[in-house]
């Protein structure tokens, strides 16, 4: 634990002013140098948020950024690309001497300590109002409570350092504290910083922590400490500090969902529809579109479903990955490697145009043969294979399939071809294709793939209205409102929604709640959820166990289109949990490992 104590205390600012905080351990005057004025603490905090987890780079997870394994890691995708460390995960070829599993404790610890250096000495800044201070260290009170956040959902129970930043030579050995406890305390500093911040910040702040984007956090807090994972699971009766703490509860607690749904309609009321309202467009006569709507969430900045985004990120490295090989274009800005595939998994999730789910008889899905289809937003008819025909918008969005249109309408009707020697295919691109068949489409932009300047979206309205259903299902089984947010998303996705005359609503709470994980997996689709969630319902052990299926890459057509198991993973009930690192559980002999590593 020493020695991750003096890496924590290794934090500079940005590049530029790294200076401040390297002179370790003789920190204190350079401390006094940093804090006198606005200009240099405000880079001070601007390191602070650089912690947010830039989750467009995630071929290369973890270092300073907390660049996720969340997308490949799971159900949802896979890259083609050995050293994708994803995939090292997905065979179960990982263990805590993993780089990536020591970056984000270490990174996010670092962030943890510079938010507490900011607070402790922001009432030093001498040309800043009292009012601004007390907005500065409430953004850094508001980050500190997310980093923590961020450890619990990839570690479990965590240890909590306190109000005060540790000293720079202090030793210390230091417990875990239980998950309930890591859930309080951040609910409650979340609590703590929104009071102060305000509920928006003008142009030259976008991206700044708001009110909104406290209590967003603090409610999903509520929600995994309510989880099966972590509420009642004897599972982990085990985990315990050494003096028989223990660290996840072992009685199943009702009251947490009742929590959980009571912070997020707290936030609806307040915030919905006067700051954040589901994004909506319309197409060129002025009528509303479903398609444009649900892809250009994504591609319109500060759009008024954003919750959280960070500005700057990896967008060109994810285009990439998102964009087909294209063999014989002569423009780069079309060639790119589509090397992140979604699974056939990810691809049946999908419901039909009628909304309802492809393995339901009245679906009208049909597993072979071809129609001649023009998906949304395309403007000429392709002969497509029928298992891709009248799927719901999302599925256009989200999707690029053997025969899609290309999105550049700068280079007109390039068609994809994803079998064996097509365009885009694995002989064809040599190491750069789809392992799946299918290709990631979701947030990809209308340009080309080498581009920056456009935000990421973190936390954006739909997934907290989906949150609410989930909580407000499990405390109050029957509740209206569980039904009324699933068809708002519906709604906007531009299918039938529950309960309307094509289309009857789940009864029961079990029925509810299969329709709003379905829902969840489709609407939030790529974007970090879906790893964590299978975690938390406690059922990766059935999603992420076993084979995973794509389309039958090494085959032309129609070979091609035969569903082929391309992966066998392996995932048992350690893995609910990163390890904590080997070199901090060697340091700190309170700090017990989690089960099975």
């Amino acid at each position: 634990m020493k020695k991750l104590l003096y890496i924590l205390l290794a934090i500079g600012l940005l590049s530029s002013c790294k200076k401040y905080l390297d002179q370790v351990p003789d920190d204190r005057l350079t401390i006094e140098e940093t804090f006198r004025t606005w200009a240099t603490a405000q880079r001070f905090l601007d390191n602070v948020y650089s912690r947010i987890p830039d989750e467009f780079g995630q071929r290369n997870p973890g270092d300073n950024t907390n660049r996720g394994l969340w997308t490949g890691g799971c159900d949802e995708a896979d890259y083609v690309w050995g050293f994708v460390q994803s995939n090292d995960v997905n065979i179960g070829n990982w263990d805590a001497k993993s780089g990536f599993v020591g970056d984000y404790w270490r990174n996010f610890y670092k962030g943890i300590r510079a938010a507490s250096v900011f607070i402790d000495n922001a009432d030093k800044i001498i040309d800043l109002t009292p009012e601004l201070k007390e907005q500065a260290k409430a953004q850094a009170r508001a980050l500190r409570a997310m980093y923590y956040f961020y450890l619990m959902r990839i570690y479990g129970p965590v240890v909590l350092m306190g109000e005060k930043p540790v000293a720079v030579d202090a030793t210390l050995q230091i417990p875990r504290n239980s998950f309930e406890e890591c859930v309080n305390y951040v609910a409650d500093e979340l609590q703590k910083a929104a009071a102060v911040l305000p509920v928006d910040y003008s142009s030259d702040k976008l991206g700044h922590i708001t009110k909104g984007i406290a209590l967003a956090f603090r409610a999903n807090a509520l929600m995994y400490g309510a989880s099966p994972l972590y509420n009642g699971n004897t599972d982990l009766a085990a985990l315990k500090n050494k003096d028989g703490k223990q660290l996840i509860g072992q009685t199943y607690n009702p009251q947490k969902w009742k929590d959980a749904a009571a912070a997020y309609k707290a936030f609806i009321d307040e915030f919905v529809p006067g700051t954040y309202h589901l994004f909506t467009k319309n197409d060129a006569n002025g009528n509303f579109d479903p398609y444009l709507s649900c892809r250009d969430v994504f591609l319109t900045d500060w759009n008024p479903e954003v919750i959280l985004a960070r500005p700057d990120n990896s967008l060109g490295s994810r285009q990439y990955e998102m964009t087909p090989y294209h063999s014989g274009q002569d423009s780069r800005d079309v060639r790119g490697s589509g090397g992140l595939g979604a699974t056939q998994n990810m691809v049946d999730a999908f419901f039909m145009k009628n909304g309802r789910s492809i393995d339901d008889p009245l679906s009208g899905y049909v597993k072979t043969g071809y129609s001649d289809f023009r998906a949304p937003n395309d403007k000429v008819t392709q002969s497509i294979y029928n298992q891709w025909v009248n799927r719901e918008p999302r599925f256009y969005v989200n999707i690029t399939y053997d025969g899609s249109i290309w999105l550049n309408k700068s280079y007109p009707n390039i068609v994809t071809r994803l079998y064996n020697t097509g365009n885009s295919g694995k002989k064809t691109g040599g190491n750069d294709y789809t392992p799946t068949g299918y290709i990631v489409r979701k947030a990809m932009g209308l340009d080309k793939w080498d581009i920056g300047g456009r935000t990421l979206m973190l936390i954006r309205l739909a997934e907290i209205f989906l949150s609410y259903a989930e909580c407000v299902n499990e405390a109050d089984p029957g509740n209206p409102d569980a039904l009324k947010y699933i068809n708002l998303i519906r709604e906007r996705a531009g299918i039938p929604q529950y309960g309307s005359a094509s289309l009857p609503a789940p009864v029961g709470q079990a029925a509810m709640r299969d329709a709003i994980r379905k829902e969840r997996r489709v609407e939030l689709a790529f974007e970090n959820n879906r790893f964590f969630d299978v975690r938390r319902w406690k059922i990766a052990e059935q999603t992420e166990n076993g084979p995973i299926y794509g389309l039958n890459i090494n085959a032309d057509l129609p070979d091609f289109l035969k569903v082929v198991p391309f992966e066998t993973r392996v995932f048992n009930k350690r893995h609910y949990f990163f390890p904590i690192p080997s070199d901090d559980v060697d340091n700190d002999r309170e700090l017990i490992q989690n089960p099975g590593w």
